[in-house]
């Protein structure tokens, strides 16, 4: 039997952030606790009016899995990833953002009851993750200056970008940093743009792209992956796993978001996929609390980038576990995902 709570939160951050479709100071968050044998995993999504998910339909969603739960026998703790995850993915269809506050509760479920690391389960060493980026989010310049000067000892960066001066934002940012960039126009630039401003990103030190067109611009994807001089990497056109074949030939590599896609069982075979393809991997978060880090950071490994930054971007967290020091990502001595909550939630 395994109980299930939930609860909801709003996350403040430091600084307003801002992309290309909008601003925000606060994240609302929904984690979600799984409760056997003594042990506690904790998941989480985040709300995203973009993709029109919200508090209360993300609650109802992981609610319809209570009875699922309950009546799951967990005495071999393994079935939780062979059997009670396909379960859930067929419980909740298309709903893929429950679909990952509950996937990352049980692998962390799965590995508190092993006694071991989710990702040293997988066979994977945490010393092989890549720096992560920390995102500069759309302000005025000054701004952006000053939030860069913040995290200066940090090697990569992640620009925001999608305004009416974006090439004079870069310019001006690196006057400020030696720091490797990364932009992202958050599906805000023609594929005229993305081509004629990639040159001149290529020589102030950017180091890729990251979806700059509409998801649904498909012939324009194409001219930008043969002429631009920079790397394009998909985020909004690689959600869920049947997309990551559809990016071949549009993009050089795909951004996996655990939120998006339905949580860590997917996005591992989203990896693979892209691997099989010849395409580079990044993974990405949502501005989630160290609670969706941690998930994240059992994927690290695996990738060629990572954006897990989220938690890094909060005035105030609400878990401890896999956390950030000038890009590097530090885990701690835990099994599972290695969260745990401030305050435990109640059954």
């Amino acid at each position: 039997m395994i109980e299930l709570a939930t609860r909801a939160y709003q996350l403040p951050l430091k600084h307003v952030f801002t992309i290309a479709r909008g601003s925000t100071s606060l994240r609302d968050t929904l984690i979600v606790a799984v409760t056997a044998g003594g042990k506690t995993g904790y998941g989480e999504a985040t709300a995203n009016a973009y993709y029109r998910a919200t508090i209360p339909e993300l609650t109802t969603a992981v609610e319809s899995a209570r009875q699922t739960l309950a009546s799951f026998d967990v005495t071999q703790p393994d079935r939780l990833i062979d059997t009670l995850l396909p379960q859930l993915a067929t419980l909740l269809g298309e709903q893929a953002f429950a679909l990952c506050a509950l996937d990352l509760a049980i692998h962390d479920l799965w590995g508190k009851l092993r006694g071991e690391a989710t990702h040293r389960l997988w066979g994977l060493d945490s010393n092989k993750a890549p720096l992560s980026n920390y995102t500069i989010g759309i302000d005025t310049v000054p701004k952006m200056v000053e939030k860069m000067q913040e995290v200066a000892d940090w090697p990569l960066l992640k620009i925001k970008l999608g305004t009416d001066n974006d090439l004079e934002i870069v310019r001006e940012l690196r006057r400020h940093s030696q720091a490797i960039f990364r932009v992202d126009a958050n599906c805000g630039w023609t594929a005229q743009q993305t081509i004629d401003y990639s040159g001149e990103l290529a020589d102030l030190g950017v180091e890729f792209i990251e979806q700059a067109l509409p998801a649904d611009d498909v012939e324009g994807a194409e001219r930008v992956f043969a002429e631009s001089r920079l790397p394009v990497i998909a985020d909004e056109s690689c959600v869920v796993e049947s997309d990551v074949a559809r990016c071949a030939g549009r993009f050089h590599g795909v951004n996996i978001k655990l939120v998006k896609c339905g949580g860590l069982a997917p996005g591992r075979r989203m990896v693979a996929a892209a691997r099989e393809l010849g395409m580079k991997v990044m993974a990405g978060c949502m501005t989630e609390s160290t609670v969706g880090i941690s998930a994240l950071g059992q994927l690290a490994p695996l990738l060629d980038y990572v954006d897990m930054d989220g938690a890094a971007l909060l005035a105030s967290d609400i878990a401890t576990g896999v956390h950030l020091e000038r890009g590097r990502a530090i885990y701690p001595d835990r099994p599972g995902n290695g969260v745990e909550l401030l305050e435990p939630l109640a059954g």
